[in-house]
């Protein structure tokens, strides 16, 4: 069964209480913990407290990767994908979501893959690394991820597709979900209306089916596989002028995913995608 999460950077600027309020609020299945500066999201009991609270389990834990998050669990990524492991371990959750390496995170860039591998055998969590997107800088090309932001190039385990980041990088969601057939065990639910090719600068996480990606026929076709992976709405409610409004954006977006994880539409493009995804099984 497919559950419906909601990332806590998804209430953004408010703070991480109001996440799992809101998570709570809205209907949603469960919660995935961004970890950022507040110390609240890299401690157990804390976030225990807080799933107790709500009565909401923490279905997956979000490693801090970003450039905002830089000096969390001090600046070694390869520390801070271990810390992020042994906090999913002692909250009893069994995926952690990771971007690929910056290009100059040279060692760990280098043996990315066998990190992963070794720290998800360790502390016996899945470890799936997210799709990126390019760099450009003043109209110019910059490889910011290595070896690369395209995932498929990957030969992990486990992946998470990010609608937003798809469009971004002028990919389809669906052939990209066809291509990562097995591997894919996560999904970050959002959307995007553009690539950098078509002017496109930022990455919008949009609410589902306010861009271009195929939302709804991924996540039609992951359903009708048997797919039982986690779908956890990541998306930018910050232009919300009201708490209520905010509130109302959480829902649809819940709402579109119970509608289209439970669909019968089968047009041919995803009679295709369920030939080449037949058997996926995220939790085996």
């Amino acid at each position: 069964m497919i559950r419906l999460g909601l990332s806590t950077s998804s209430v953004y600027p408010l703070d991480l209480p109001n996440g799992f309020r809101l998570a709570r609020e809205a209907g949603f299945d469960g919660v995935e913990v961004m970890v950022t500066r507040d110390v609240r999201t890299q401690n157990v009991t804390s976030l225990s407290e807080l799933s107790d609270r709500y009565e909401l389990p923490i279905l997956s834990v979000h490693a801090p990767v970003l450039l905002l998050t830089h000096f969390v669990w001090g600046t070694d990524p390869r520390v801070k994908l271990e810390k992020t492991a042994e906090l999913a371990r002692g909250l009893q959750t069994d995926t952690v979501v990771v971007h690929p390496p910056f290009r100059w995170q040279a060692d760990y860039a280098k043996n990315f893959l066998e990190i992963v591998e070794e720290i998800s055998q360790r502390y016996e969590v899945r470890i799936a690394v997210e799709n990126m997107f390019p760099w450009r800088v003043k109209g110019k090309s910059v490889k910011a991820y290595s070896p690369s932001w395209d995932i498929t190039q990957f030969d992990c385990d486990a992946t998470t597709l990010d609608f937003s980041h798809a469009a971004l990088s002028g990919q389809d969601a669906f052939e990209l979900m066809t291509t990562l057939g097995r591997r894919l065990k996560h999904i970050h639910l959002c959307d995007g209306s553009g690539s950098l090719d078509e002017g496109k600068v930022f990455d919008e996480h949009l609410l589902p089916g306010k861009g271009n990606q195929p939302v709804a026929q991924v996540l039609a076709a992951l359903a009708a596989s048997g797919w039982s992976g986690n779908v956890v709405a990541e998306v930018n409610t910050r232009k919300a002028k009201t708490p209520e409004e905010r509130l109302k954006m959480l829902i649809e977006t819940r709402e579109f995913a119970q509608q289209h994880t439970r669909s019968t539409l089968f047009g041919t493009r995803l009679q295709r995608g369920m030939k080449r995804l037949a058997g996926i099984r995220p939790n085996r």
